[in-house]
């Protein structure tokens, strides 16, 4: 593998997450990945919400993961589209299926995106990007 990484380009727009989502990205500040998990039905929920999908509760709790998975899906970006993007592509974002069952969208630090396949086994690592903002990537493993 050569030395191929992906670096946020400066200038992307931070996530502005909805009160629901709070929880999440507060345990992403602390290095864990936690999915939202319904209290009534234990369905596992990502991205957050203020209702159970399955049941239509609003108890939820957050259940920390193995933050392993497989890539699920992926597409690979070859315009910009955003301003920020320009001189950054292509950019390949994932949909991550982790261990525990959710699927989540993220990008792959270590993998070019021509190299990036379906089924190729993935970690979380967590990424600073602003002071008080940590994203979730991933790398092969």
């Amino acid at each position: 593998m050569n030395d191929w990484r992906f670096e946020r380009p400066p200038g992307l727009p931070l996530p502005q997450p909805a009160e629901e989502a709070r929880p999440f990205f507060d345990a992403l500040l602390e290095g864990r990945l936690a999915i939202q998990c319904c209290v009534a039905c234990g369905l596992l929920l990502h991205p957050p919400r203020a209702v159970c999908s399955a049941c239509q509760s609003t108890d939820f709790d957050w259940q920390e993961t193995s933050g392993k998975g497989v890539v699920y899906s992926y597409v690979v970006t070859h315009q910009a589209v955003h301003p920020a993007l320009a001189g950054h592509t292509p950019l390949a974002t994932v949909e991550v299926e982790l261990a525990e069952g959710p699927h989540i969208t993220s990008n792959l630090i270590d993998v070019p995106p021509e190299s990036v396949e379906i089924g190729m086994a993935v970690t979380v690592v967590f990424e600073e990007v602003s002071d008080g903002v940590v994203l979730p990537l991933f790398r092969h493993h």
